[in-house]
């Protein structure tokens, strides 16, 4: 216990000056809160509170649900259900068998779609239980169509190919500036844009939603929730996005001690942006953790929409 504990403090140290290094020009402020926050969080897992943060709190899985409100919702939508999940960082201290449970847990809420919005392995190229992965994301049922796409660490690690195989042999549609039409019976629908990471990628919404009609519903997929400022000069009604993990450690009365580029502005949750045709930005949490295995404050999540023509 003494070894890990002294093994995450260096850890969260090195994390800490990494930052510092990249942000040099930051605000005395923000330094201060950073600081802080660091010494608070190394206080706080040097015993039960590293238990917890490390073994307890990313177990604590969270089903978020939301109703997806708006008046271009075709009436026969109403009571669709979509799922998201985001970043499982498999490989990472979150294993295959914790993802099969993950698997059953989502399959028992009855989704009529499945939406991943990116980071489904830490290091692709490392990752050497893909055999075993692809037959649970098949498993995963939903009558309206799985979609997902990419995030930074699926293209990290020259992992693009890898994470498109693995998600188009398991039936999800790979939007890369794409779109799909989700349509009913009746002949109406919806669209789903998805584009590419804005880390690592080359996102690009002007293809994206090419040959979209301008009065459909539209759902924009961006691994990256800051995106939502470039997708306020388009109309799209929602965004949902992943990436941040909603902080994955956040101190109390400080916040997120770590939050990565192109999330800084919309960590975690619902957000309302612009006025006469207003954005709806949802953040999910994620699933797994990255760069450190904890979780405090930031419980993992999968959310459940409610689709209602308003």
């Amino acid at each position: 216990m003494r070894y890990l504990v002294i093994h995450s403090i260096r850890k969260i140290t090195n994390q800490v000056r990494l930052v510092i290094y990249m942000k040099k020009k930051i605000k005395r402020r923000k330094f201060l809160k950073n600081t802080l926050g660091t010494f608070l969080t190394l206080l706080g897992l040097g015993s039960g509170g590293y238990y917890y943060a490390n073994r307890i709190e990313p177990s604590l899985l969270e089903i978020s649900r939301i109703d997806m409100k708006h008046s271009l919702l075709p009436k026969s939508f109403d009571g669709i259900k979509i799922i998201q999940f985001s970043d499982t960082h498999l490989g990472f201290h979150y294993t295959d068998k914790q993802f099969e449970k993950l698997v059953n847990k989502i399959n028992l809420l009855h989704p009529d779609m499945i939406l991943f919005t990116g980071d489904l392995l830490d290091e692709p190229n490392k990752y050497t239980k893909i055999h075993q992965i692809v037959p649970m994301l098949q498993q995963l049922q939903a009558p309206l169509g799985k979609y997902c796409i990419f995030g930074n660490h699926d293209h990290g690690g020259y992992g693009s190919d890898i994470y498109r195989n693995m998600m188009e042999t398991a039936n999800f549609t790979v939007l890369l500036n794409a779109s799909s039409q989700i349509q009913l019976h009746d002949g109406s629908s919806i669209y789903l844009i998805g584009i590419d990471d804005r880390m690592l990628g080359k996102p690009d919404l002007e293809i994206a939603q090419k040959g979209v009609p301008d009065t459909a519903f539209k759902i924009l997929l961006s691994h990256a929730p800051d995106v939502a400022d470039d997708a306020l000069q388009y109309s799209i009604q929602w965004q949902l996005s992943g990436h941040s993990h909603g902080g994955q450690v956040k101190i109390p009365f400080i916040g997120a001690l770590v939050i990565p580029p192109f999330a800084q502005k919309y960590p975690e949750g619902l957000y309302t942006l612009g006025d006469s045709e207003p954005l709806l930005l949802y953040v999910n949490r994620g699933i797994g953790t990255t760069r450190l295995p904890f979780r405090f404050m930031s419980k993992p999540e999968i959310t459940m929409f409610t689709l209602k023509s308003d």
